[in-house]
C-alpha cells in the first residue's frame, strides 16, 4: 500500500496519524440545516424508497424456490430448483452492489466466481450449492426483507409528516381559511366548520415539521448504514478471499521485482566487470606477446592490468554489496546503514534503536530501501544534510530518511519510489512521501517487524 502526500504529512514521524493540516473551503450554512438538500440525503432516500420493493422481490423469489427445492429433495428435481433459487440470489447480489454503488457511494468488489472442478451441469450445480458465498447472497435477501420494510416505513414517516407539518402554513393560501368564530376557520360550512384556535399551534406545528425535517436526512443515513454493513459483509468477497487475491498481486509484485534485480545484475556484471576483464584479458595476451620483445613495456601494461583488476574487484564487491552485504548479516542493520551512509555523498546522520533483529528477509528489504533512498538523494536532492532514522513501533519496523534538498520527489512519477512502494506492499509495507516543491523531504516506510 502506498500513500502519498504533498506539504502536509498524513503520519507523523513515529506512527501516528496526524490531523489534517491546510485550509479546507468552509460551508456558511451549517450541515444540520443543508442536509436535507444535499445530493447525498436524495440518494440514501431513493436508496432505501427503491429498496422495498426490490426486497420484497428477493424475498419472495428466495422462499418460493428454497421452499420448492427443499420440498423436492425427494426427487432429482430438487437439487435443480435449489441451484437456481441460489444463483438467482447471486443476480440480486449484483444488482444489490450496482445499487450501493450509485446510491450510497460503496464500493464493494465481486465475490468470487464459480469454479466447478469438472465440466458438466451437475459439477455446475454442485458448485453452486458448495459456495458460500451463494448462502450468504441468500441471507442477504432473507435479512435484508425485514430491514427494507423497517426503514422504508421510518423514512417515509418522518420524511412525510416533516414536510407536511413544515409547510403547514402554506395550506391556507392552497386552501382559502376565513376568519370566524374568534379563531381562523379552515375549512367547512355554517354547520360544519373545524377551527384553528389560534395561529399559535400553526407555529408549533410548523417548528415540530422543522425539526423532523432536520432530522430526517440523519436518520436516513443511520439507516443507510446498516445497508452498507448488509451489504459490504454478505455480498461482497469473503476476507479469505480477499486475502488470496492480495496475496496473488504481491506475488506477482515479488516475481517482477525480483526479474528487475536479475537484470539489473546482469547489466551491471556486463557493463561493469565482465568489460573489465574482458579488456584485461586482451591486455595481458598483448603483455605476454611483447615480453621477450620489450619487456619494459609488458611490464607496464602488467601494471595496467593490476589496476583495473582492482577496479573490477571492487565493482564485484560494490554489486555483492547491493544483493546482501555480510555486514548486515553479521551485524545487523545499524552498521549495514552505517556503512552506507559513509557512501553518500552528502553528511548522513545514522540513528537505529531496536531492541533485537526483526526477521532477515525484512531487515534486507529495511537495508535496500534506506540504500535506494540515499543514493536518490546522492543523485538528485541537492541537498546538504541527510538523516537515518530506524526503531520499532508496536509491532512494525518503521524508517524515516529526509534530507534538506530541493524536493519534488514523486513516487507516482514512476521513479524509483514507485519500485520500493511495490517491494513495501508485497510485504505489508507502506511507503509515505512528503516531499514539497523548495524541500525538505521526508521518506517513511513501514515494515511488519516479524522478528
Amino acid at each position: 500500500m502506498t500513500t502519498e502526500y504533498g506539504h502536509h504529512g498524513q503520519y507523523g514521524p513515529y506512527g501516528q496519524r496526524r490531523g489534517q493540516a491546510g485550509t479546507e473551503r468552509r460551508h456558511r450554512i451549517p450541515a444540520p440545516l443543508r442536509a436535507p438538500f444535499e445530493g447525498r440525503t436524495w440518494r440514501e432516500l431513493g436508496h432505501v424508497l427503491l429498496g422495498f420493493p426490490v426486497a420484497i422481490v428477493m424475498f419472495v423469489w428466495s422462499v418460493t424456490m428454497v421452499s420448492l427445492g427443499a420440498g423436492l429433495l425427494v426427487t432429482f428435481l430438487g437439487i435443480p430448483v435449489l441451484a437456481a433459487a441460489l444463483v438467482g440470489c447471486r443476480g440480486f447480489g449484483v444488482l444489490e452492489r450496482a445499487r450501493a454503488r450509485a446510491l450510497l457511494d460503496l464500493e464493494v468488489a465481486d465475490p468470487e466466481p464459480l469454479r466447478a472442478r469438472k465440466p458438466g451441469a451437475l459439477a455446475w450445480m454442485g458448485a453452486v450449492l458448495k459456495s458460500g458465498t451463494s448462502w450468504r447472497h441468500l441471507l442477504y435477501t432473507l435479512l435484508h426483507f425485514p430491514w427494507a420494510v423497517f426503514s422504508f416505513t421510518v423514512t417515509v414517516a418522518f420524511w412525510t409528516y416533516g414536510w407536511a407539518a413544515l409547510t403547514y402554513p402554506l395550506w391556507f393560501w392552497v386552501f382559502p381559511a376565513y376568519a370566524g368564530q374568534g379563531g381562523i376557520q379552515l375549512y367547512g360550512d355554517a354547520h360544519h366548520s373545524v377551527y384553528l384556535d389560534n395561529p399559535f399551534e400553526i407555529t408549533l406545528t410548523a417548528l415540530v415539521g422543522l425539526l423532523f425535517t432536520l432530522a430526517t436526512p440523519w436518520i436516513v443515513r443511520a439507516l443507510t448504514t446498516v445497508d452498507r454493513l448488509l451489504v459490504r459483509g454478505l455480498l461482497g468477497p469473503t476476507r479469505l478471499s480477499a486475502r488470496v487475491v492480495e496475496l496473488e498481486s504481491d506475488r506477482g509484485v515479488v516475481v517482477d521485482a525480483a526479474a528487475a534485480d536479475l537484470r539489473r545484475i546482469e547489466r551491471d556484471l556486463h557493463d561493469g566487470a565482465q568489460a573489465r576483464l574482458v579488456g584485461l584479458a586482451m591486455d595481458l595476451g598483448l603483455a605476454k606477446e611483447k615480453l621477450r620483445e620489450d619487456p619494459k613495456a609488458a611490464a607496464r601494461m602488467v601494471d595496467e592490468a593490476h589496476g583495473e583488476v582492482k577496479t573490477a574487484l571492487q565493482e564485484l564487491r560494490d554489486l555483492a554489496r547491493g544483493i546482501h552485504p555480510a555486514v548486515l548479516t553479521d551485524r545487523g542493520l545499524d552498521a549495514a546503514l552505517s556503512s552506507v551512509a559513509s557512501r553518500c555523498t552528502v553528511p548522513v546522520r545514522v540513528e537505529v534503536d531496536l531492541p533485537a533483529r526483526p526477521a532477515p528477509a525484512i531487515e534486507g528489504i529495511a537495508y535496500f530501501t534506506v540504500s535506494e533512498l540515499l543514493q536518490n538523494i546522492s543523485k538528485h536532492s541537492g541537498a546538504r544534510s541527510a538523516s537515518v532514522d530506524v526503531w520499532r513501533f508496536e509491532d512494525r519496523l518503521m524508517l524515516q530518511v529526509t534530507d534538506d534538498g530541493v524536493g519534488g520527489a514523486n513516487p507516482a512519477g514512476g521513479s524509483g519510489l514507485a519500485g520500493l512502494a511495490g517491494r513495501l506492499t508485497a510485504v505489508d509495507g507502506i511507503l509515505v512521501v512528503d516531499s514539497p516543491a523548495g524541500g525538505p523531504t521526508r521518506v517513511t516506510a513501514e515494515l511488519p517487524w516479524r522478528g
